[in-house]
């Protein structure tokens, strides 16, 4: 098993530790396609562009791993509904040892226009349950680097649960399939120049993008 062959390879050494990459979301096909799925999305995405089979659950999550260049990555999506997903995260990252500061979690957020990103180092959980709960499975340790996956608004006075759980409109949906591939564009260049230069020159493009996209309906 590939799970084997990291260990074989000496790839959960420090100096070629894997990377786990989570994505948040809700599992079965009511929740399909929905603004809080997006974490889902993105690592299918991100798993399909490189090969990568979502074929096994380990740790209450459909999980994948494979090798980007020489870099080993572990893919993980928590079946445990949404506000739950830090009893998947948790013991994964405990599973292979894994420091915090080696965990990517990717998350929908509000607080971003829809289709722009955000890599970042660390951070609280702004309201986001699924944050929330992986935050307390970590101890309260917010030292894990998260992509920020913007879906906008919503509009009026809509009920934000029932704007989450909503599917996006044509408009919407195209600007979050162009953000999966900026991510899938990210996530290869920071197993390959490491978290800080990646987001370094990624949030710089996001930048200018949430400038374009912030007064714009979607």
């Amino acid at each position: 098993m590939l799970i084997n062959r990291f260990l074989r390879r000496g790839f959960c050494t420090a100096v070629a530790r894997p990377w786990l990459f989570v994505g948040l979301g809700n599992p079965g096909d009511k929740y399909k396609g929905t603004r809080h799925n997006v974490g889902f999305e993105m690592i299918d995405a991100f798993a399909e562009s490189q090969g990568i089979s979502m074929n096994t659950v380990h740790c209450k999550a459909t999980f994948g791993q494979g090798f980007v260049g020489d870099a080993p990555v572990l893919l993980a999506k928590p079946q445990t509904y949404m506000n739950l997903s830090g009893e998947s995260t948790g013991p994964l990252a405990a599973y292979y040892k894994l420091p915090l500061n080696r965990v990517l979690v990717f998350h929908d957020d509000m607080g971003l226009p829809c289709g722009v990103l955000r890599l970042r180092h660390n951070g609280g959980h702004g309201g986001h349950n699924g944050l929330k709960s992986v935050m307390n499975n970590f101890r309260g340790n917010r030292e894990f680097a998260r992509l920020r996956i913007g879906i906008g608004r919503p509009p009026g006075q809509m009920d934000p649960k029932a704007f989450l759980l909503q599917k996006f409109n044509a408009i919407a949906r195209e600007r979050i399939d162009t953000a999966l591939q900026e991510g899938v564009e990210v996530l290869k260049l920071l197993l390959s120049k490491g978290l800080t230069e990646s987001a370094r020159h990624f949030n710089t493009i996001q930048k200018y993008k949430h400038i374009r996209l912030q007064n714009m309906p979607a």
